[in-house]
């Protein structure tokens, strides 16, 4: 066999390889997801006739006012966003949502959980945390079980809307149905579980260590290089750039861009070093959802 012939299998090997490690990754984060969102909602919110927001509040709401298993609902409610999912995003993540959201149809008719607390609070803030942590699971694993955020994609693509905007309407309209149809207070907790399921999904999709990106622009940008380095352990991207018009007029000269991204807990560190040498500095602060290879973690400091 020739080199090249090797190469091509190696290469070949190595991503079947890496296919097959995120497949069962998928299937994993899909299995955990479906789980929890079938503990949350069995476990608290089911039982005691709460709701959420998004299209899980739908079948909810749908749930309680006309009795039709709730089971039935997601896979019923669900379908059309599937084949939104299909033709807007990918055939695969459609795939994957209707496999995930089958199964956790499934899981809500034949799997028992026992009913944990009727305490109003406890229901909301938990009911919610474990609903949103299997949303979030299923995201990581390549789907969805609730198709908000496939409408609001759509919708975004289809008026002047943002996706924010859309999935903000489509709660109001839900919290106030259930204002109308329920009472106001089932309302009032369905806006709390919805608030604590949203910022769990946001945690389990984005972790807990949050990235900040910081673009430096300096007249002594080798010294700020050496801080970031050599004080906090932290790698930096050096880019060439031009001045444009700023505090002193028009200027064309070239200097050096720096950027690194660091944790949100070293950024005040991080402005401290940069002030030491030059508290006149051009700071730019971005938040990162998520990073990969690059010096994310720390490199070990020696004295």
């Amino acid at each position: 066999m020739s080199t090249s012939s090797r190469h091509s299998a190696l290469l070949q090997l190595r991503t079947k390889r890496i296919e097959w490690a995120r497949n069962i990754k998928d299937v994993l984060f899909i299995t955990a997801g479906v789980f929890s969102a079938s503990f949350g909602l069995k476990g608290f919110l089911l039982p005691n006739q709460f709701l959420d927001g998004g299209v899980m509040g739908i079948s909810l709401l749908v749930h309680l006012v006309s009795g039709v298993p709730l089971s039935l609902l997601v896979a019923l409610i669900n379908l059309p966003f599937i084949l939104i999912a299909y033709t807007q995003v990918s055939r695969i993540f459609a795939f994957k949502t209707g496999i995930a959201v089958a199964a956790l149809a499934l899981v809500l008719a034949f799997v028992d959980f026992p009913t944990i607390t009727h305490d109003k609070l406890l229901i909301s803030v938990f009911g919610g945390f474990f609903l949103g942590a299997g949303i979030g699971l299923s995201i990581r694993g390549g789907s969805v079980i609730d198709g908000t955020e496939v409408l609001a994609i759509y919708s975004s693509k289809k008026t002047t809307l943002t996706v924010g905007d859309v999935i903000l309407v489509l709660n109001i309209l839900i919290f106030a149905v259930a204002a109308y149809l329920i009472n106001l207070e089932t309302a009032l907790y369905a806006i709390l579980t919805y608030l604590v399921a949203s910022k769990t999904v946001d945690f389990v999709v984005h972790g807990i260590e949050e990235y900040t990106s910081v673009m430096i622009i300096s007249d002594k940008s080798y010294a700020i290089q050496q801080a970031i380095i050599e004080n906090m352990g932290r790698g930096v991207t050096v880019l060439k750039g031009k001045s444009g018009f700023g505090k002193r007029g028009k200027q064309e000269r070239e200097h050096d861009v720096i950027i690194s991204v660091i944790t949100r807990l070293e950024l005040q560190k991080l402005k401290t070093e940069i002030a030491k040498i030059d508290e006149n500095a051009f700071v730019v602060e971005n938040s990162v959802n998520d990073i990969k290879g690059g010096m994310i973690k720390k490199r070990p400091l020696h004295d």
